[in-house]
C-alpha cells in the first residue's frame, strides 16, 4: 500500500526516504516541494534524481484535496470554495480579500478542521448534519495549498490564516496544533504566529492548553451574548460549558500569555442587540483585555433571526467604545455566495 507523504512530518519523511537507501536531506528538498511550493507531481520535483523519483511514484504518492466548485462574491473580494477529501468527505474553505489591512496581493484564508461540527449552533450551518469525523492536519493544511495554488496566477498569497469555518477547532486540538506548527514552518508557508487566529465556541480546559503552547496565535471566543439563557440557546456548549468557567479560563490565558482576545458577538435584531445587552458585556469583560468584534448577522436556511439594521451595528459599536470597550464591525463578506460557515457544504452533502 503507497504512504501518502504529505500526511508525513519532516522527521517521519527523513526516515522513509532513508528506507529507501536515500540519504536524508533529501526528505526536506521533498518537504519543500510539498508544503512550500504545493506540488504533488514526483516529476515536478526537478532537484530529485529520476531513480528517486520514480522509487517514489511506487511506494508513496501525495494526496491533494477535489476542488467540487467554487463561487465568487460580485465585488470579488470573497471566494468559498468546496472540497472533497479522499473518503469523499465534503469540506469548505473561504478566501477573503482585505486590502486595507493585509495589502495588495495578500490574502486570508478561512480554513475548516472537521467535516461537519457536533456543536450545533442554532444560527451555524455548519452543525445541521452532525459531525462526520475530524481532519488530519495534512488535509487543513491542504486546504491552503490547494488555495494558493488556485491564486498564483494572480501573484497573490496566504498571509492570513483563521481557522474559523466548519467545525470547533479546540475539538480537534491536536491536529490544529501540528498544522499551526507546520504552517507557520520557514521550510513550509512561513506564516507569521501572529497572523494566525484560532477561534473557540469556548472549552476552558482547551484554551488554558493553547495558552501552554507558548505560539503566539490570537485567539477568539465566540460569545454573541452575555446572558447565559440567551448564548445556551444559540450555543448549547453553554449548557456543558457555562460562559463564567469560559472567562475565567480566557483570564488564566491572559495571565500566562498576556495577549488580548477577541470576542466574536453576530449581532442579532431584537436578540441581543439592546442596550441591556451592551452593558451586560462591558459587565462580564471587567478586567479582560479584550476586542469586541460585531459581526452582522449572516441567515441561514431555516433559521428564524434577522440581522441588525446598520445604524444599530454602529450605534451597538459606539456604545460600547464609550463605555471603554475596543469595538470594531466586521465587514459583512459573501452574502450573495452563501458564505456564512457550513452553507455551501450543506448543500453539497445534501444533494
Amino acid at each position: 500500500m503507497k504512504i501518502n507523504l504529505k500526511s508525513l512530518t519532516l522527521k517521519e519523511l527523513e526516515e522513509f526516504i532513508f528506507s529507501l537507501g536515500e540519504k536524508k536531506f533529501k526528505a526536506l528538498q521533498i518537504f519543500k516541494w510539498i508544503f512550500q511550493k504545493g506540488i504533488s507531481n514526483f516529476d515536478e520535483m526537478t532537484d530529485l534524481s529520476k531513480n528517486l523519483r520514480e522509487s517514489l511514484k511506487e511506494k508513496a504518492y501525495i494526496s491533494e484535496l477535489k476542488l467540487l466548485n467554487s463561487i465568487t462574491s460580485k465585488n470579488q473580494d470573497t471566494v468559498k470554495y468546496s472540497f472533497l477529501l479522499e473518503d469523499q468527505e465534503c469540506i469548505e474553505s473561504v478566501l477573503m480579500r482585505y486590502e486595507e489591512d493585509l495589502g495588495i496581493g495578500r490574502v486570508s484564508v478561512c480554513l475548516s478542521t472537521q467535516a461537519g461540527c457536533a456543536r450545533g449552533c442554532y444560527f451555524c450551518a455548519s452543525g445541521k448534519n452532525g459531525l462526520a469525523r475530524n481532519l488530519k492536519f495534512y488535509e487543513i493544511a491542504d486546504q491552503v495549498l490547494k488555495i494558493q495554488n488556485l491564486i498564483k496566477e494572480n501573484e497573490e498569497r496566504a498571509a492570513n490564516l483563521v481557522f474559523m469555518g466548519i467545525g470547533e477547532p479546540l475539538d480537534n486540538y491536536f491536529e490544529v496544533i501540528k498544522v499551526v506548527k507546520l504552517l507557520n514552518e520557514p521550510n513550509s508557508l512561513n506564516i507569521g504566529s501572529r497572523h494566525i487566529a484560532i477561534s473557540t465556541c469556548g472549552i476552558p480546559e482547551k484554551i488554558i492548553a493553547l495558552a501552554r503552547e507558548s505560539i503566539p496565535v490570537r485567539l477568539a471566543i465566540s460569545l454573541h451574548s452575555a446572558d447565559s439563557e440567551k448564548r445556551s440557546f444559540l450555543m448549547p456548549v453553554n449548557k456543558k460549558y457555562p460562559l463564567e468557567k469560559v472567562l475565567q479560563a480566557c483570564r488564566e490565558y491572559q495571565q500566562i500569555c498576556k495577549r488580548r482576545i477577541t470576542f466574536e458577538y453576530a449581532l442579532i435584531k431584537d436578540f441581543n442587540d439592546a442596550k441591556e445587552d451592551a452593558d451586560s458585556l462591558f459587565k462580564i469583560l471587567r478586567g479582560i483585555k479584550s476586542l469586541i468584534n460585531i459581526i452582522p448577522f449572516n441567515p441561514i436556511l431555516d433559521c428564524k433571526f434577522k440581522p441588525s439594521p446598520l445604524i444599530k451595528v454602529k450605534w451597538f459599536r459606539d456604545y460600547l467604545k464609550n463605555k471603554g470597550i475596543s469595538a470594531t464591525v466586521r465587514k459583512s463578506r459573501g452574502l450573495d455566495i452563501d458564505a456564512a460557515c457550513g452553507q455551501l457544504r450543506l448543500k453539497n452533502v445534501s444533494q
